[in-house]
C-alpha cells in the first residue's frame, strides 16, 4: 500500500487497493458531509459525494486517491471542494508495472458553493506516484447541483472515458518524440514561466533534472513528468529574489494544481506537434 500527503494540501491519501469510505473520510471529511453549508439556498440540491460515489463503485468505478483542499473559513472545512482519483473496472485490471501509466477519472465537487460536479480525463504514473490532468477541458463534465445528480455523474464518468483513447494516443505521441537538450530546456523554461512568470527561484535546468533512474531520457513524455513532478510538488532548492536560500513550495489548492496540471500537459501537446 502507498500511502502519501503531498500536492492538493494538508489532506490526501494515494494507495494502490481502491479506497474505503472510512479511509476517505480521515483525510477528505466534506467528502462525506451529511447536509450542505449554511450559506446554500433551498435551491440548492443535496447530495453528497460519498452517496455518488457509491452509485460510481456499482458502475465499476473505484476511488484510489482522496483530496481535500484548505479553508480559511473553518466553518466550512467539513463542506469545502475535494477531489476523488478513480479508475474503472477495465483500467484496475491492468498491472501496475513500474514506469506504467493507468487511465483515472478526477471527480471534484464541494458542499459550500465553490463548485459544481466536476469530471475530467487524468493519468497516473505509477514510478512517481504521480497524478496528472490530461486531455482538453471542452471534454470536461459539470453536473449543477440540481436535478438528477447521482444519474448525470454517472453519464458524466463514461463520457470522460470516451475520450481515454485521445489520451492514450497523446501519451504514446510524447513517448515517440525526441527532444535535444536545448529542447527540454525550452520546455522547462516555459513550464517554469507557467508558476512564476518573472521571479522564479529556480532555473529550468532544476526542472529538468531526474529525480529516479526511470526519469532519464531525451523523449517528450519523461521531459514533461520531470516537469510537471518539480513545479506541483515543490522541493526544488534555489534562491529568493533577496539572495536567501529557499526551497519550492507545492501547489497546493486544488484548483491551482488542476490548472497547472492541464496547462503542462497542454503544452506538451503542443510540443509534440511542432515536433510532428
Amino acid at each position: 500500500m502507498l500511502a502519501t500527503r503531498f500536492g492538493y494540501g494538508r489532506s490526501s491519501l494515494i494507495q494502490t487497493s481502491p479506497l474505503t469510505n472510512e479511509q476517505i473520510a480521515r483525510v477528505a471529511p466534506s467528502v462525506m458531509a451529511q447536509a450542505a453549508h449554511d450559506s446554500r439556498s433551498e435551491r440548492y440540491t443535496y447530495i453528497p459525494t460519498s452517496q455518488v460515489l457509491d452509485a460510481l463503485r456499482r458502475e465499476g468505478f473505484e476511488p484510489f486517491a482522496a483530496y481535500q483542499g484548505r479553508t480559511r473559513d473553518e466553518s466550512r472545512r467539513e463542506f469545502t471542494k475535494h477531489m476523488l482519483r478513480l479508475r474503472h473496472v477495465g483500467d484496475i485490471a491492468k498491472q501496475a508495472v513500474v514506469g506504467d501509466t493507468v487511465n483515472e477519472i478526477i471527480l471534484l465537487n464541494s458542499h459550500d458553493g465553490t463548485s459544481s460536479y466536476q469530471m475530467m480525463a487524468g493519468c497516473f504514473r505509477f514510478v512517481c506516484s504521480n497524478g496528472m490532468v490530461s486531455g482538453e477541458a471542452s471534454h470536461d463534465i459539470r453536473v449543477r447541483h440540481s436535478g438528477d445528480i447521482v444519474g448525470n455523474v454517472i453519464e458524466g464518468a463514461y463520457s470522460v472515458l470516451e475520450h481515454f483513447d485521445q489520451v492514450t494516443e497523446s501519451r504514446e505521441r510524447m513517448r515517440s518524440v525526441t527532444l535535444s537538450d536545448g529542447e527540454q530546456l525550452a520546455f522547462a523554461r516555459a513550464a517554469l514561466r507557467l508558476k512564476y512568470e518573472d521571479s522564479a527561484p529556480i532555473e529550468a535546468e532544476q526542472l529538468n533534472r531526474a529525480r529516479r533512474v526511470d526519469d532519464r531520457g531525451g523523449d517528450l513524455w519523461r521531459t514533461f513528468n520531470r516537469t510537471q513532478e518539480a513545479l506541483v510538488r515543490g522541493g526544488v532548492r534555489g534562491r529568493s529574489a533577496n539572495g536567501n536560500r529557499t526551497t519550492t513550495r507545492a501547489i497546493t489548492g486544488i484548483s491551482e494544481n488542476v490548472a497547472m496540471n492541464r496547462a503542462l500537459w497542454t503544452l506538451a501537446e503542443e510540443m509534440a506537434k511542432l515536433k510532428a
